[in-house]
């Protein structure tokens, strides 16, 4: 069953995240949820690490990811074993809120839509940081991320408020620091081997999503 512990107080390990989403796919390319949350868990404390400039996502994350555990401890757990069978469960039974909001706002396929959108996020934020120069502005990497992939989900209020905090990021060398992976050159080759894995977990569950008409659950 799904872990329910999750400390703010743990230290961020990039290191960590990449074990936890080399485990997330089964032989068959399914994506394990308990693994997929982990992973998540990671991220939430990579961007706690950076102070309160990402809490207006991380703490939407942490809601969301306390969802799924739930689903996971519950009398149904068994079926939110991988996001496949996840998808399958909630459509068969007609769990699902498809064109708009119902009874069912904390579904399991609308839940891990919007922690899926926010992973295509720090998937393009970390591959700017990977390739960019030592000078260049973060607060420029983000909200160029964040513009080709959260921000269409966001309305104008809470665009201009992560346009705002992304200015007071700190420096690229700061987030490598985070990382606690070791020198610059180390946390780049590690970011090399993390996001490919990120990526592929991302297109699976996109192609699932998409498959099955899921990308637009209000």
């Amino acid at each position: 069953m799904a872990d329910t512990a999750m400390s703010v107080d743990e230290k961020f390990c990039l290191s960590e995240v990449l074990d936890t989403f080399k485990s997330c796919l089964t032989e068959n390319k399914e994506v394990i949820i308990d693994k997929y949350v982990a992973g998540w868990r990671g991220l939430v404390r990579f961007m706690n690490s950076l102070g309160s400039i990402f809490s207006f996502i991380s703490k939407d994350a942490v809601s969301k990811i306390q969802i799924m555990v739930n689903l996971r401890n519950g009398e149904n757990g068994e079926q939110y074993f991988t996001i496949q069978s996840m998808v399958k469960y909630e459509l068969d039974n007609g769990l699902v809120d498809t064109t708009k909001r119902g009874s069912h706002p904390d579904s399991g396929c609308r839940t891990l839509l919007r922690l899926h959108r926010a992973l295509r996020w720090l998937e393009l934020f970390l591959e700017r940081l990977r390739t960019s120069a030592e000078d260049s502005k973060t607060s420029v990497m983000c909200s160029e991320a964040y513009s080709e992939s959260l921000a269409q989900f966001h309305p104008w209020l809470i665009q201009k408020a992560a346009g705002m905090a992304f200015c007071a990021l700190p420096g690229r060398l700061t987030f490598f620091e985070v990382m606690n992976v070791g020198s610059p050159e180390q946390v780049v080759a590690m970011l090399g081997e993390a996001l490919p894995l990120i990526s592929e977990v991302y297109q699976i569950t996109e192609d699932l999503y998409a498959k099955h008409d899921l990308l637009g659950i209000p």
